[in-house]
């Protein structure tokens, strides 16, 4: 009745009357106007699971509240957020308080969420954090057990839907950074039945190829959707896998069992593919630089094995006998020169010497002196006379001249000194 009143109030408005077709903004508007009057759904609390949880740049929550086989859309603006006491995520059990209106655009409705309170953990959160306890007991989560991210993948395995975002986000990102990767794709169901059995076959199945890393992942949904992620066979499928496996399911606040599992986890799809393949483009720029510093050090390691082996042969050529000889042969000579040198100095020298002394011998002989003219008295002893003293009257005397000598006697003696121009002494010309 409530309904049909209002109709008929729109319809005294003018807007509708006589109209056989509305359009669909009229019709949004109406159906605006109609959750705007309803008491209930102006003051109206919901009590579900929290799934699909968003936390927007803007400051405003997105989610959607769900049983077992509803769902109902929720948005919290940031203007009320004083109201929530902790931070909403996926599988918690929580009651709305707020009120049901119509997005008139879009002509969807939506609880406008002013409270939110904790009423527990969801029964699939629950599920989760029971089978995270019992495999991270079981150590399948433990550092020591992760293998390494190989730099350069070559064979690039992918268990994921065949179709969708995801699998064509990798595989642009794989080729873009790497065009010559071996990209081997898995199409797996990574959701509803059978997606855990079709997930842990498709990594079963690329180990046994022989990859270098497997990425498994899907692209973002709600706690429902990625939850073959959080199945135990598939855990155990990445933990026994040989070869080095990436986590990429949903988005970077989407957590799940295969992350803990998984030897890397990537936030998305795409940076899995990032972090599993290397940027080709890079590597050559390396190689590149590697190759010139190879260079320049083999140039200057040449330079100096040169420098060294120099250094040897001149150490070598010291330390050679022949060389050895060769040096004494050169000094040896060199020093009879210098022994002959000083040698006929001396006996220059010498003969220098003797020449004076020649010179001054002649100049005290007494031959020297006979031949200039003067005579050399003895008497008859023998004994040389040097003055009147030396002889008495009618001795006989020898008078030495130049070529013998002359037998005088002395007839008289004349006690007169010598002049210049007269003989003296003994000595007469």
């Amino acid at each position: 009745m409530r309904h049909g009143r209002t109709m008929k109030k729109f319809e005294n408005n003018g807007e509708l009357a006589m109209q056989s077709a509305y359009s669909v903004r009229q019709i949004n508007s109406y159906i605006k106007m109609m959750f705007s009057q309803d008491f209930v759904l102006n003051r109206i609390s919901v009590k579900g699971e929290v799934s699909n949880c968003k936390y927007h740049t803007s400051g405003h929550i997105y989610f959607t509240l769900k049983e077992e086989s509803s769902a109902l859309s929720c948005v919290m603006f940031a203007g009320d957020r004083q109201g929530l006491s902790f931070r909403l995520q996926n599988g918690q059990q929580v009651t709305v308080s707020g009120n049901i209106d119509v997005y008139e655009r879009d002509g969807t409705y939506q609880l406008y969420a002013r409270k939110i309170v904790s009423d527990g953990i969801g029964a699939l959160y629950e599920k989760f954090e029971a089978l995270k306890q019992e495999l991270e007991e079981m150590g399948m989560f433990a550092p020591e057990y992760k293998q390494p991210i190989p730099f350069f993948v070559q064979k690039l395995g992918i268990v994921t839907a065949p179709t969708g975002a995801a699998v064509r986000d990798m595989i642009q990102v794989a080729k873009r950074r790497n065009p010559y990767i071996e990209i081997y794709l898995y199409p797996a169901q990574v959701q509803g039945e059978g997606a855990k059995e079709s997930i842990a076959h498709g990594i079963e199945r690329l180990d046994q190829c022989g990859m270098d890393v497997i990425i498994v992942g899907r692209g973002g949904g709600s706690l429902e959707d990625l939850y073959a992620f959080n199945e135990k066979v598939v855990a155990e499928a990445i933990f026994q896998c040989k070869t080095p496996v990436i986590s990429a399911v949903g988005h970077e606040t989407d957590i799940t069992i295969s992350d803990f599992a998984a030897d890397l986890r990537a936030p998305t799809p795409s940076a899995a593919a990032e972090l599993a393949v290397a940027d080709f483009s890079e590597i050559l720029s390396s190689m590149a630089q590697y190759k010139n510093e190879l260079t320049a050090a083999m140039k200057q390691r040449v330079e100096q094995c040169r420098a060294k082996r120099d250094q040897s042969e001149i150490r070598l050529s010291y330390l050679d006998p022949r060389q050895k000889i060769k040096d004494q042969r050169m000094q040896l000579t060199e020093k009879e020169e210098k022994l002959q040198r000083a040698m006929r100095d001396k006996i220059k020298e010498k003969r220098q010497n003797l020449f004076l002394s020649v010179e001054k011998l002649r100049g005290l002989s007494p031959l020297e002196k006979l031949n200039q003219g003067y005579a050399f008295v003895q008497n008859e002893k023998g004994c040389r006379v040097t003055n009147t003293d030396q002889v008495h009257e009618g001795e006989k005397m020898k008078v030495y001249v130049s070529d013998g000598y002359i037998v005088t006697q002395v007839l008289e003696k004349i006690c007169e000194p010598p002049t210049a121009g007269k003989s003296s002494g003994n000595i007469s010309k």
